[in-house]
């Protein structure tokens, strides 16, 4: 099997209401699983989570970590808006086509072959613009947007997080 024809299975089966799909082959072994609409990848949450509530169970109020910063005094809150207002105004023109997962992002389908895009390339909603492996599963990036290729703010090989911005499309 083609690493086209895997990719074509991977995303026939994410867009499914499939959630387990297993195919072999000539000794080749595939099997996919997905938990809800897409498959899913696992990230550690950031901050800790409270157990489980259980029916009979005394219900137990969140504790504060031991390492919590004092709350800032007033003035300071005041003053926060104001600087985040200024980062965003650093933010890059255009939309951001973002990681839909956690993983290493490709801006080429192989090593030796040219990229997807490059800046200053037009593109359209729905087209390829990068891969993401994630548990070597390679999952297509698309533009959500139609226009030019204003920005590549990763770089190939790169691991990328959830919500990452990867691309401006102008």
């Amino acid at each position: 099997m083609k690493v086209e024809q895997v990719l074509e299975l991977i995303k026939a089966v994410s867009d499914s209401e499939l959630t387990e799909f297993k195919y072999e082959e000539d000794g080749v072994k595939l099997s996919l699983k997905k938990t809800s609409d897409k498959i899913v990848q696992v990230q550690a949450p950031a901050a800790p989570m409270m157990p489980p509530v259980m029916q009979g169970a005394v219900p137990m109020a969140p504790v504060a970590p031991a390492a919590a910063a004092p709350a800032a005094p007033a003035a300071a809150q005041e003053a926060a808006p104001a600087e985040s207002a200024g980062s965003a105004a650093e933010a890059p023109a255009g939309n951001l086509v973002k990681s839909p997962l956690v993983g290493t992002f490709y801006a080429a389908p192989a090593e030796d072959a040219e990229p997807f895009v490059k800046v200053g390339d037009s593109v359209k909603e729905g087209q390829v613009l990068a891969i993401v492996e994630a548990m070597k599963l390679m999952n297509e990036i698309e533009s959500d947007f139609t226009g030019t290729v204003k920005e590549i703010l990763v770089e190939n090989g790169q691991a990328v997080e959830y919500g990452q911005p990867l691309f401006v499309i102008g």
